[in-house]
């Protein structure tokens, strides 16, 4: 065969087995109840499952495991209050799946690692402790008796408290959080990682530096009343689909959205709602009114050039774009940041983001003279080196428009676990608050130590370099 045959031959689909289609415009609709019903039948079977999904975001029910979006407490469909994403976590959760001794006796270590995340998964839940010797290539079953000696007797000889580290996810209930931080904190250190370092920490550092609180400042029902609502860093049909419904209500009200990522991700651009007509008959499902481009992490940039071109705009017409009434009365440090912007080169600025100024343009344009806007974000924001900084430039526009603290306006960090924010409420922390020492102190009748714990990355390093000796993890 000649080179020219082979070549022809050899396509890209047949090397790597990936096939290039045109990239959906739409997320969700009768495909995605579809799916869902699938994953519920293979896991729990129609009645568990269903049992499960009719109780799932509903008063008296269970939250989602999937995602922190709130339940609308008006109109909440009493049939599918849930997405694709949320069945198909309440599948793995509620499976009838259970994995005894045998299955460990015939997979080694070794065969457990060639397993994806996903096909481990599916293998079904613990059903008893299981240990692995050292050297050992097996997992064997053990009593609860012995694990739970083993872990003491691992904790106890340590050198120092310190020595321990002990990480929580979101996927922890609250009241495991709370017994799970006193145990820490009893035992006599404050190293308590969590998955919040790790999506949104730099959220609640910026928040608090800069409006006083690390959380969001609107609810669900502000997304109805906004005039803009811009997405950054996040793409809500694959990680918080049902978020998908209050935009599209927001957007029937009359919002403008603008969506920023480096991918025209399906959920940014259109959404079908398989609760309603129209949506089962992919009609009216237009979501995003502007698309930017962005070059990942070009988002400080992006909203610097915004911020600039507001000004620009406010010193033709004095109060005409700015909310300077606002500014005054509840803003400290105007002067400096106006000095700051207008020594920045806007097209400079246009390049670092990687979108035409002319884009930028537009979306200046849409907020030129709206006060209701809100601007939501997750991880593609969160997880920089210059993440704080970033997320401070969002609360820097909305402070220049005057949109923060009123209806349809306000900062949202969109958080992944549903109990993200729970685990920190409760107590999980890294850092002591001084009320809760107090209080602990008061009803416990012990002292929480000083000295600041590990987070998430200084557990690592500890680890790594031999100052942390037991790992132990809740929920995750």
């Amino acid at each position: 065969m000649t080179q020219q045959k082979i070549s022809s031959a050899l396509t890209p689909e047949k090397l790597t087995g990936l096939r290039l289609d045109k990239p959906k415009t739409v997320a969700a609709g009768v495909a995605a109840v579809a799916i869902s019903l699938k994953m519920i039948l293979e896991e729990t079977g129609i009645v568990r499952g269903n049992h499960a999904l009719l109780k799932m975001n509903q008063k008296g029910g269970f939250d989602c495991p999937s995602c922190a979006w709130p339940d609308p407490d008006e109109k909440r469909s009493p049939i599918a209050e849930y997405c694709e994403n949320g069945a198909k976590a309440i599948a793995e959760e509620a499976t009838d799946k259970a994995i005894w001794g045998d299955f460990f006796a015939q997979n080694s270590v070794y065969d457990l690692s060639l397993l994806t995340d996903m096909e481990i998964g599916k293998k079904g839940r613990l059903a008893e402790p299981m240990y692995l010797a050292k050297g050992g290539t097996h997992y064997k079953p053990v009593t609860w008796d012995f694990a739970f000696h083993k872990i003491s007797d691992h904790l106890n000889a340590l050198d120092s408290p310190d020595e321990a580290t002990f990480y929580t996810s979101g996927r922890a209930s609250n009241e495991a959080a709370y017994v799970y931080q006193l145990f820490v904190r009893e035992f006599g250190t404050n190293n308590l990682p969590d998955c919040s370092n790790m999506c949104h920490e730099s959220s609640g550092v910026a928040l608090t530096e800069s409006l006083g609180i690390g959380k969001g400042s609107v609810k669900l029902e502000d997304f109805y009343e906004a005039e803009v609502i811009m997405i950054m860093g996040q793409n809500p049909g694959t990680n918080h689909p049902r978020m998908m419904t209050a935009l599209q209500k927001g957007k029937r009200n009359g919002a403008k959205i603008i969506a920023v990522n480096p991918m025209p991700e399906a959920g940014l651009l259109g959404f079908n709602n398989p609760q309603t007509i129209k949506g089962i008959l992919n009609i009216d499902n237009e979501l995003a009114d502007l698309f930017v481009q962005i070059r990942m992490n070009g988002d400080m940039a992006l909203l610097k050039a915004v911020a600039y071109l507001l000004v620009e705009e406010e010193d033709k017409v004095p109060g005409s774009v700015l909310d300077t009434t606002f500014i005054a009365d509840k803003t400290f440090g105007y002067s400096d940041y106006l000095d700051h912007l207008r020594k920045q080169d806007v097209t400079t600025l246009a390049q670092l983001s990687g979108v035409p100024l002319s884009k930028i343009k537009e979306v200046a344009n849409m907020i030129l003279h709206k006060k209701k806007i809100i601007i939501c974000w997750a991880m593609g924001l969160t997880q920089h080196a210059n993440s704080v900084d970033t997320i401070k430039e969002v609360v820097n526009l909305l402070l220049l428009k005057g949109s923060i603290g009123k209806p349809g306006a306000g900062t949202c960090p969109v958080r992944g676990h549903s109990n993200v924010q729970g685990d920190r409420t409760m107590g999980v922390w890294e850092k002591v608050p001084p009320t809760l020492r107090k209080n602990i102190r008061e009803v416990y009748g012990f002292e929480v130590p000083e000295k600041n714990g590990y987070d998430v990355v200084h557990s690592i390093r500890a680890m790594h370099e031999g100052k942390v000796k037991v790992f132990m993890a809740l929920g995750g």
